[in-house]
């Protein structure tokens, strides 16, 4: 079985949450439901943790120290960030 994406994984654990939520499932389908939420919610994490681990690699400049820039309302990275001051 193919492994899912992210996104794949999100949208079903959203999909479990609404199913307890209701409270319409019995004992025993709701224990295995729960459970099946448990693992995904898991799974998130670690492809976040991934992720994120991923970006900071990235972000590293030649010294190893990460070079991170703000970013403002509109979605603009401060460009100026990375420049020294004075």
């Amino acid at each position: 079985m193919a492994k899912k994406t992210f996104e794949q994984s999100l949208k079903q654990l959203e999909q479990i949450v609404s199913q307890l939520e209701t409270g319409d499932l019995p004992l025993e389908k709701a224990i295995k439901t729960f459970e099946e939420g448990i693992q995904l919610s898991r799974q998130c994490s670690e492809m976040l943790d991934a992720t994120e681990k991923k970006i900071s690699i990235l972000l590293k400049d030649q010294q190893g120290n990460i070079q991170e820039a703000p970013f403002f309302e509109n979605g603009d990275v401060d460009d100026e960030a990375d420049e020294p001051k004075d």
